[in-house]
């Protein structure tokens, strides 16, 4: 079905067939009263690896279908459902070259290499924390409104306001029942929706509990978010408590796209924001998001040029999804942004250009041109949180309203959870209870 997705095909009536030979894997499909055959070769020496193999054999047979089909290709090719650099990671371990099967899935040569510069910018913190200590994730989900392309569980301040202390309360319970668990910490990351929605005080309790733990020398982030929400006070205190990471989010630079989300702030909030953390000892971090509004391959350049005059330590570029339980997903059916693929293109040449390398690579479904999500950072700037979640390389202890903690067993081989309830009042009344499961989870 991701395949059929990608090809605008999950309505047509398809026959499926498949049967395995030796190495050889061989599946038929038909439509419309044809049928093709496609046979291709995998080495499965077990049922986990059979059963992989033949999954992607079919998303495989599908893809090529639809391509010979439509006349058409995308830059990913069949590989949906996985992280690329996960995949590529795999076959490293087995002393496979990962290329090859990459071409296998059709990717396009600029991603086999995007991916490989990925993996050698993580080099580093790979290796340092993988099956190694903790990332710490403390969510605070409040925003002061709530953007068109969203999703999260974030809700407008001013509908929530009123929750507030009382989820700081449980929260700072939460973080104190991490004491027995934590081992070693090696990022702590407090994000949102807009962590700086809250008072500067609000943010010291919260800071006041996470340095109760044994942080120090961690790299610490606060995704402070949006541009009008930054003050001196906030700063200050953010500073004072160790923060070496925070991130401005403007998403875009055009007044008429941000109005057109839904967000109160304007370009010139994001240049003031950034000169206003720029005094402090932070490693900024600039999110963008590539399709949103009527945006054109212009006006995201615009974007980037401004990203990039201001030389942050990072700069994230975001292909437009189309999530469910977003607004934008209540008035359309499917993302159609004709320039997407050069506006990525665009992204990789002037960040390359300008200095920056690519450190963690994702994609979602649902993303606009069947595209990705990438970070970019200045050579030693990685964020070692984006690595260690996206690779799933150490346990992730989360709290929080939504919060999904994950205790990695045997660097990745097998990964357990443990999710928080998602609305504010449900994650107050059964934050003890959470706090019980979690410690069970990272007790074992």
């Amino acid at each position: 079905m991701d395949v059929l997705r990608l090809f605008g095909s999950e309505e047509r009536d398809f026959s499926h067939s498949f049967v395995r030979s030796g190495k050889k894997f061989i599946n038929v499909i038909e439509c419309g009263g044809k049928s093709r055959t496609f046979c291709d070769e995998w080495d499965a020496t077990d049922e986990l690896e059979f059963r992989r193999c033949a999954k992607r054999s079919a998303k495989l047979a599908f893809y090529t279908y639809l391509a010979e089909e439509s006349g058409k290709s995308f830059p990913w090719g069949a590989l949906t459902g996985i992280r690329p650099t996960k995949m590529a990671y795999a076959e490293l371990a087995a002393g496979r070259d990962f290329a090859p099967l990459f071409k296998k899935f059709c990717v396009c040569e600029a991603n086999i290499d995007i991916v490989g510069r990925v993996i050698s910018a993580q080099r580093g913190i790979y290796s340092a924390n993988f099956g190694c200590g903790e990332d710490i994730f403390v969510g605070l989900p409040f925003c002061p409104t709530k953007c068109r392309y969203c999703s999260f569980i974030t809700a407008p301040f001013s509908a929530v306001q009123r929750y507030v202390d009382e989820y700081l309360d449980c929260l700072v319970e939460e973080i104190e029942s991490l004491k027995p668990v934590v081992t070693r910490v090696n990022s702590v990351y407090i994000g949102g929706g807009t962590p700086f929605c809250l008072s500067a005080e609000q943010l010291g309790r919260v800071y006041e509990a996470i340095n109760a733990l044994p942080v120090n020398g961690a790299e610490y982030t606060v995704e402070a978010g949006r541009p009008d929400t930054f003050t001196e006070e906030k700063l200050s205190v953010t500073a004072a408590a160790g923060v070496n990471r925070i991130c401005v989010n403007p998403q875009s630079f055009s007044d008429a796209t941000l109005a057109a989300i839904g967000r109160s702030h304007t370009a010139e909030d994001t240049f003031r924001a950034y000169e206003m953390a720029s005094k402090y000892p932070f490693d900024i971090n600039i999110d963008l998001i590539a399709g949103l509004g009527q945006e054109r391959l212009a006006d995201f350049e615009r974007s980037l040029s401004a990203a990039v005059s201001l030389s942050p330590a990072n700069i994230t570029v975001h292909s437009l999804c189309l999530k469910s339980g977003s607004k934008l997903k209540e008035s359309v059916a499917r993302l159609n942004v004709s320039d997407i693929g050069e506006m990525l293109l665009l992204s990789r040449e002037m960040l390359s250009s300008a200095g920056y390398e690519p450190y963690y690579l994702y994609r979602q479904k649902y993303q606009a041109g069947a595209g990705e999500n990438v970070g970019w950072c200045r050579p030693g700037k990685a964020c070692a949180y984006n690595i260690g979640t996206m690779e799933e390389i150490c346990s992730n202890i989360a709290v929080g309203a939504g919060a999904i903690s994950k205790r990695v067993f045997g660097g990745g081989e097998r990964i357990e959870r443990c999710a928080s309830p998602k609305d504010i009042p449900s994650y107050i009344g059964r934050h003890e209870e959470m706090i019980k499961r979690r410690l069970a989870l990272f007790s074992q």
